[in-house]
């Protein structure tokens, strides 16, 4: 964990625990869990509760336990539960116990069969949109099923020979039975299990042609676990009633109890599943990894350190209604981190050759840099000074806009950091009137001086001709263009993607970054803050992601300069 680690701020869930503790609950204990389903890949919301689970264990001394709660395995594999396995350790926590839902598949099984002796549950033969008529609505109650007074012995029967693989796919399915005129909706009979006969699991093969359904499976997994606090988002509050049922209605060997906090939702990014899963498919974003994608896999390839998503994580706190938080929020915690812990290099963007005429052909100095101006204990390196450099081409125009300009112009000054000022008296252009080189002099006496006489404001950044190592830089930006994707009536939310979310240059960087590889982070002078990418880098071909701008290049966009 980093030293600058924020301290964990109070909220309705810590109260909670700390009033469980005053009151000698649970005998003690606290425990969670994070039990996504290995259906896709984390996402910022993830860390959310990423950061919220494992905390409180981390800070009450508890455990925290990493479930999958893979019950649906038509969509689940095992590259997925990799990455998620990743991210977590990335993040910086480790689980107590890994776990498996399908662990419990035993158990489950047991317990459904305590039900339907108990005569709380049956075996339910209607179909899909036959179970959606007879549900009812908000505002109508809904119908029995003809099945739901079957006997003890024909449900035991009938879900044995489920179980058995006797049925095809969606011909029977075991419900609960609790009230069908219930105004939450979620109490109405819900399914339990289904069939899945072709289904091949990624734990249990095809041990098992009926899976059970989220609802029951978390909550009887929580109390195998022996959780006490089962924290979710705000979607899951109609479910808790259904959460209560499972416990009350079962021997089982734990009471833990359901509380929900507010979801993430960010501006410029969508945080559904579905919407990410067809970012991919559709061919939007290269993978999941993408950079400008919201992952977790997505934003560690960009260069976010995870210091600064668990500070984000904590600044946003935890409350108990969603809201939108706004992406500079994020954007922030990434700059101040990046800010103290990432050492400075030169890179030049866009190329633009300068010849110091009046500077030896054979003459190479090594100017000292220092890694970081506020850090010493990065120490510093060596730049090589020729005769032939690079300056950026924004950085200089043939004829000075204002007294305000501070880069190069004909019959101008500048000073290249850290080393001379130099003048330029010649921009040599192409055919099509371009300019594509600078003739240049430069001054012996201002190495780290003031030339004397004159004041010269402007100081930009450079690269050796001779030294400088070609890269392919990767300029990332916000994924889309909107606040809030799709936003309006009728309005897709592709239709706010950024066509300019990635612009792809070539660069030259400075020759210190020669042997680099992921995950290194730097701050490239006056551009921003890059990362060598951990897929596509290497020492024949180095490849940089930006991971953010400097400043925050949006709130002129927004309004909000």
């Amino acid at each position: 964990m980093s030293t600058r680690e924020p301290a964990a701020a109070s909220n309705f869930i810590r109260q909670i625990i700390d009033e469980d503790l005053a009151q000698g609950r649970n005998d003690g204990r606290v425990a969670t869990r994070f039990p996504p389903e290995p259906n896709g890949y984390l996402h910022l919301g993830h860390a959310k509760s990423i950061c919220l689970n494992f905390g409180i264990a981390r800070d009450y001394q508890g455990t925290c336990n990493l479930r999958f709660d893979d019950t649906n395995p038509e969509k689940e594999n095992l590259e997925f539960i990799e990455s998620i396995k990743a991210d977590v350790r990335w993040l910086g926590f480790e689980w107590t116990n890994l776990y498996y839902a399908s662990d419990y598949f035993e158990q489950l099984y047991e317990y459904a069969e305590e039900l339907i002796r108990a005569g709380k549950a049956y075996v339910c033969d209607l179909n899909t949109e036959q179970m959606r008529e007879y549900r009812g609505t908000l505002t109508e109650p809904g119908r029995n099923s003809p099945y739901r007074d079957r006997t003890v012995e024909e449900n035991l029967d009938l879900f044995r020979r489920m179980r058995a693989g006797e049925f095809e796919d969606g011909e029977r399915v075991l419900r609960a039975k609790i009230d069908m005129a219930s105004p939450n909706i979620n109490l109405r009979d819900p399914t339990l299990y289904r069939i899945r006969r072709g289904a091949v699991h990624h734990q249990t093969g095809e041990a098992w042609p009926i899976y059970p359904m989220y609802d029951y499976t978390h909550t009887l997994s929580d109390a195998q676990e022996g959780i006490t606090h089962s924290l979710c988002t705000l979607e899951f509050e109609d479910h808790r009633p259904l959460y209560n049922w499972f416990l009350e209605n079962l021997d089982v060997p734990c009471q833990p109890r359901q509380y929900e906090f507010g979801r993430l939702n960010l501006e410029y990014t969508v945080l559904s599943k579905r919407k990410l899963t067809e970012l991919v498919t559709e061919g939007h974003v290269d993978g999941w990894d993408d950079p400008r994608m919201p992952t977790l896999a997505g934003i560690r390839r960009r260069g976010f350190p995870p210091e600064a998503l668990r500070d984000f994580c904590a600044r946003i706190g935890v409350t108990k209604s969603d809201g939108m938080v706004e992406m500079a929020m994020l954007e922030n915690s990434v700059r101040e981190h990046l800010d103290t812990t990432a050492p400075r290099a030169m890179a030049v963007l866009s190329p633009l050759k300068v010849v110091i005429e009046n500077y030896p052909e054979d003459r190479v100095e090594r100017m000292t840099a220092a890694n970081h101006p506020k850090d010493e204990s990065m120490g510093a390196r060596q730049l090589p000074f020729t005769r032939e450099l690079y300056i950026d081409q924004a950085d200089f125009m043939e004829v000075a806009p204002n007294k305000k300009y501070k880069r190069l112009a004909l019959d101008g000054e500048v000073r290249l950091r850290n080393a001379y000022v130099i003048h330029c008296h010649e921009a040599v252009k192409n055919a099509d009137g371009e300019v594509v080189e600078l003739r240049c002099t430069y001054d012996a006496e201002t190495l780290g001086a003031n030339p004397e006489g004159r004041k010269v404001k402007g100081v930009i950044h450079w690269v050796s001709a001779s030294h400088g190592v070609p890269a392919e830089i990767r300029l990332y930006d916000r994924l889309f263009n909107a606040p809030m994707p799709g936003a309006g009536k009728d309005r897709d939310w592709r239709q706010d993607l950024n066509p300019e979310s990635l612009v792809v240059v070539r660069g030259i960087v400075e020759a210190s970054l020669s042997k680099v590889s992921a995950p290194a982070v730097f701050q490239f002078e006056r551009e921003g803050y890059f990362c060598v990418d951990s897929r596509d880098s290497s020492t024949e071909r180095l490849v940089f992601n930006r991971t953010i701008t400097l400043r925050d290049t949006w709130a002129k966009i927004a309004g909000k300069d």
